[in-house]
């Protein structure tokens, strides 16, 4: 299954800086870790129009419950508020293997 994972993270006021520093060198080396392991596909960065700044992750996990613990192991998860967001295929997707398109090419 993938999922679509928005993340904004928010260290709590009086955080020393080293401390966030520390966490966001650890997250970095659990991201690498999750694309060794083939959970994380791709991250972006979205900035909405009055500044604020929230990640977005392409994830892949047997199930939500293994997302869940996969997000949760993360040295950031406890500063962070998370939404997932299950996807699905659709049948228009340009990304789909020719073997799982309708033999006459029309999309409903």
């Amino acid at each position: 299954m993938e999922f679509l994972v928005a993340f904004e993270v928010n260290a709590p006021e009086g955080t020393p800086e080293s401390e966030v520093v520390e966490r966001e060198q650890a997250e970095a080396a659990a991201a690498g870790v999750l694309v060794e392991e083939g959970n994380l596909v791709r991250v972006w960065r979205l900035t909405a129009p009055g500044g604020q700044s929230r990640v977005l992750g392409l994830y892949r996990a047997d199930a939500r419950a293994q997302l869940d613990r996969l997000l949760e192991a993360l040295p950031m998860y406890e500063w962070m508020n998370v939404t997932v967001m299950p996807l699905e295929p659709h049948p228009n997707d340009p990304g789909a293997s020719p073997a799982t398109a309708p033999a006459d090419g029309i999309q409903p």
